[in-house]
């Protein structure tokens, strides 16, 4: 784990560039193991505006809701939260940004203030993520971070997700002890 120093914020509209770049940059083999078809990638400019639209509402209208997490000052991780129902659920997304920084032992530790963070800000009872189920560094880390396996299915998760098998993971705020830990 890096000693440096690690701050959570909410996601702005300048750092929305780093999530285009993360899927639109990306390697097919990369984006095979989220379960991402290049083809279903939004357009980034009309990507970006969606965003800044959605972040002009006020926080129990909006329909996404990002963080970033900065070590030294520099964006290394992101997540969204979507399908929110504000003061009751929603649906996580992880993703670090530098692959030099992924398998690193960081998982864990974003995910688990990250789920304290989103329930905070959103008010929220459950939280949900959903990552491929083949793709274990997510699975694992939502493992070690508190959250509860829930069940497995085969679905799109998102409009740009593939079919894919995925594993679906609960957190409820202090039903689980959160690692967060280094």
């Amino acid at each position: 784990m890096p000693n440096g120093s690690l701050s959570i914020r909410p996601m702005e509209l300048s750092d929305f560039a780093v999530r285009i770049s993360y899927f639109h940059d990306a390697d097919d083999e990369y984006l095979a193991r989220l379960g991402v078809d290049r083809a279903l990638l939004p357009d980034p400019v009309e990507w970006r505006a969606r965003f800044a639209a959605n972040l002009a509402l006020p926080s129990e209208q909006r329909s996404e809701y990002g963080v970033v997490w900065e070590l030294d000052g520099m964006l290394v991780r992101f997540s969204t939260a979507d399908q929110i129902q504000f003061g009751a659920e929603a649906h996580m997304h992880l993703h670090i940004v530098d692959p030099e920084r992924r398998a690193a032992g960081l998982g864990a530790r974003f995910v688990a203030q990250t789920a304290v963070h989103d329930c905070d800000a959103l008010r929220l009872a459950r939280l949900y993520c959903e990552p491929n189920a083949f793709n274990l560094a997510p699975n694992r880390a939502l493992q070690r971070a508190g959250f509860r396996h829930v069940r497995s299915r085969r679905c799109r998760p998102s409009p740009m997700n593939t079919h894919q098998t995925t594993t679906i993971w609960l957190y409820e705020p202090g039903a689980a002890a959160v690692a967060t830990a280094g």
